[in-house]
């Protein structure tokens, strides 16, 4: 009760913010102008598509502008890009309550990184995602990035508590089923995102050993890293699987072209899984970033059954 009321607050608060800002005709300093990175927008997903989602949703400020005056534009380019299941990372209990509360269309799970609670959660959230109307929650977890996964703790060298959230989802229509795993890697170290990585690679090869896997993140590392490549060796980055792939790097901090942009975030499946597209959303909402970081997506089948590895690139 207490927290579906803090839900309908935050949605009011959001509204009179954004109409708030609307009038005063601000210029807010995420402004896109000046900057030419390339314009991507969101493609209209086939019927028979699953499009996977990851978004880093940047918990505090943005170049100067506070999450409140961002949230709208971040809940807005989820539901442009509509996707049927997505993680966040970064997500805020604050950011979370917002999330619930203007996207009625999603279920959730997930718990805070810093004590493992849902209400007054510590810590951010790699929570996941679902449309609530298409898929049933079959069953759902998380554990932490450490040697003691069922606890708050943290990993070796990690900077902080690191957590993966998992969804298995199934279509009520069909009964199609797929695993959903999200998670965060350590910004400080490379033992923690190597640990952490074997971690996931484990857990999903044993959870799901018959099961369609989408693995969405920010792992904190390139495409030359160890980490990325102990999970590229399990799973397809989508990004090259894909049969129509447009895409960028996706961590940018409203930096000007001139500094390095690079690729952090990223949509893998398991090598049973078709990928039909994959985007890096870059067009942003109203000239304005939603994030330091841009939105990436998937469109997925998971009927075909064949196993297709695709090679990464070797240096990121």
């Amino acid at each position: 009760m207490f927290f579906s009321f803090l839900q309908k607050c935050v949605a009011v608060l959001l509204s009179l913010t954004a109409t708030l800002f609307v009038a005063t005709g601000i210029q807010m300093a995420d402004s896109m102008e000046g900057h030419e990175y390339p314009l991507i927008s969101p493609t209209e997903k086939n019927e028979e598509d699953v499009r996977v989602m990851s978004f880093n949703v940047r918990n505090t400020d943005l170049n100067g502008v506070p999450a409140p005056l961002r949230r709208d534009l971040g809940i807005r380019e989820i539901l442009q890009i509509m996707p049927d299941s997505f993680g966040v990372q970064e997500a805020t209990i604050t950011w979370m309550a917002a999330l619930r509360a203007k996207l009625p269309a999603y279920g959730c799970v997930g718990v805070a990184r810093d004590n493992g609670k849902t209400i007054l959660g510590m810590g951010e959230y790699s929570a996941v995602f679902y449309l609530r109307e298409k898929y049933k929650l079959l069953d759902h977890g998380d554990f932490w990035l450490s040697d003691t996964p069922d606890e708050p703790s943290y990993g070796p060298g990690a900077s902080y508590r690191r957590i993966c959230t998992w969804a298995l989802l199934q279509n009520k229509e069909t009964g199609e089923t797929y695993a959903h795993v999200n998670t965060h890697l350590d910004n400080g170290s490379n033992e923690a995102r190597e640990a952490g990585a074997r971690q996931i690679v484990d857990f999903i090869e044993s959870k799901f050993a018959d099961t369609p896997v989408v693995f969405t993140a920010d792992m904190n590392t390139g495409e030359g890293s160890t980490a990325y490549k102990i999970m590229a060796a399990a799973l397809n980055d989508a990004r090259y699987a894909a049969a129509d792939s447009e895409g960028a790097d996706t961590y940018h901090n409203c930096t000007p072209e001139d500094k390095p942009v690079i690729i952090l975030d990223y949509v893998m499946c398991s090598k049973d899984v078709t990928v039909d597209v994959f985007r890096v959303v870059t067009d942003g909402i109203d000239g304005r970033f939603v994030s330091d970081h841009f939105p990436i997506y998937a469109d997925v089948r998971f009927a075909d059954g064949e196993e297709t590895p695709v090679e990464p690139p070797l240096e990121g």
